[in-house]
């Protein structure tokens, strides 16, 4: 191994060791990375041009943050984050939920298949992890509990529900890493559109088995003659389906449909949201001023890791980080499929101990540019980048089981956070084991069957 290698190595442990500090991601990203310019500029002088580091490379940092705030498809997180938080004061989803409470309700497991259905409509309408778990939390972990469900159940189902917003679109995680690889947004939308299907329908499979095998584990509704099916109750579903429903049509519709690109689309979005809070009486300007402040927040928060990861990834790579990655995955195996797995088992493993953006603007594009120089044949229909479109969305995939894995999993954090006193964190850590599974499967059913993902952007072709 050459210097540039070791000093990589040691790049890594050095933010490894940082992150378990305290100190916030965003520093430690950016610190490190200014920290090894000047290891690299020492190694320099005593070991001539062997790093590779060049001294401008601060300067080249100053220039790539210049492009990212000057990136016009970023705009769309701010907008998307305020349609959710919109959308969460809306009541839509509130009343959404009673509804469809009432149409399964005489079905055993109904309410948790309602929970399912609403986690993915809140998932294709805000696409913020924290937003919908907690909002899914709030409003049926009491009537699943008073129901008399295991609550070990009840909980899995709420944080693996909750998880779909980072894969449903529109989720920001795909907005990012389509920024990142410079691939469509439109098109890594659309591939994400049966994924995100394909584990809900596994759940709902789960749960209606499980409602088979351990019947009391989720025990039917008590009788109410007032709640009998009638089509009254299917003319209430189908009331309070159609904001949620017409919200999500106007963002995605008029992004598949080529009608506006994401950053206009997202601005429908944050548009349509406020006016489903006028129109449900739930408007006022102190509930509007908190949306705005706790967008200003989580946007920030985004984009200071933006700055701290560009920082970080673009010394690594002048440190000589592509190279070594690259040479190590090929000496692994020379079977592309090996070579994919291993880098879905790493991003698995990473997602332990590490959040989704670092992930993404770290980890991502140095294994982007290997992905595509591998001979897989997938059926592009003509899409462009159908390969790196295909892995993306498997990474993303991977991504979401780690908001589930113990034990910093952080869907597990924010059902922590609104469950009552008695609710221990081994509970949810035993409840979402299941789920864990069920997401490995899915994502097994899309590796082995890429037209999942390749087949709904072949339309646009």
């Amino acid at each position: 191994m050459e210097i540039n290698d070791y000093l990589v190595i040691s790049m890594f442990i050095t933010f490894m060791i940082l992150l378990f500090s305290g100190i916030p991601v965003a520093w430690v990203l950016g610190g490190v990375g200014v920290a090894f310019v000047g290891v690299g500029y020492l190694s320099d002088i005593y070991f001539d041009t062997i790093t590779g580091l060049d001294y401008n490379t601060i300067g080249l940092v100053s220039n790539r943050i210049f492009k990212i705030m000057d990136n016009w498809i970023l705009v769309a997180l701010p907008m998307f984050i305020f349609m959710g938080l919109a959308l969460d004061e809306s009541g839509v989803a509130e009343r959404l939920l009673t509804s469809l409470q009432k149409f399964f309700g005489k079905m055993r497991g109904g309410l948790a298949i309602t929970v399912v259905i609403l986690g993915v409509l809140l998932a294709a309408s805000t696409g913020i992890i924290g937003a919908s778990v907690v909002l899914l939390a709030v409003m049926s972990l009491p009537m699943m509990l008073k129901q008399g469900y295991d609550k070990q159940t009840a909980l899995g189902i709420i944080a693996s529900s909750g998880t779909l917003g980072i894969l449903i679109p529109p989720s920001i995680m795909l907005i990012i890493m389509a920024d990142q690889l410079g691939i469509s947004v439109g098109d890594l939308f659309m591939g994400a559109v049966f994924p995100g299907v394909l584990l809900g329908i596994l759940y709902i499979g789960y749960i209606f088995i499980l409602g088979k095998v351990k019947p009391k584990t989720m025990p039917l509704a008590e009788k109410n003659d007032n709640e009998k099916f009638d089509m009254a109750l299917a003319w209430d579903l189908f009331k309070n389906i159609i904001p949620p429903a017409s919200l999500v049509l106007a963002v995605l519709g008029s992004i598949f449909f080529g009608l506006a690109t994401p950053t206009e689309a997202s601005g429908i979005g944050a548009f349509g949201a406020l006016v489903l809070m006028f129109s449900n009486g739930e408007f006022t300007f102190t509930k509007l001023k908190n949306i705005a402040h706790a967008t200003m927040n989580t946007t920030g928060y985004i984009f200071a890791i933006f700055v701290g990861a560009t920082c970080f990834s673009l010394v690594l790579r002048e440190l000589g980080g592509d190279e070594l990655i690259s040479s190590a995955l090929n000496s692994i195996s020379e079977d592309p499929i090996i070579i994919i797995l291993f880098i879905l088992a790493l991003v698995f493993i990473l997602g332990f101990v590490l959040d989704w953006i670092e992930i993404t603007l770290i980890i991502l594009p140095l294994v982007a540019p290997i992905i595509s120089d591998l001979a897989i044949d997938i059926q592009s229909h003509g899409i462009e980048n159908a390969t790196l479109i295909w892995f993306v969305l498997l990474v993303a995939m991977t991504l979401q089981t780690s908001f589930l894995t113990p034990p910093v999993g952080f869907a597990l954090f924010y059902l922590k956070g609104v469950c009552p006193p008695d609710v221990k964190l081994s509970d949810i850590y035993k409840g979402v084991i299941p789920f864990i599974l069920l997401q490995l499967l899915g994502l097994a059913i899309v590796f082995f069957f890429p037209e999942i993902v390749t087949w709904l952007p072949s339309i646009a072709y």
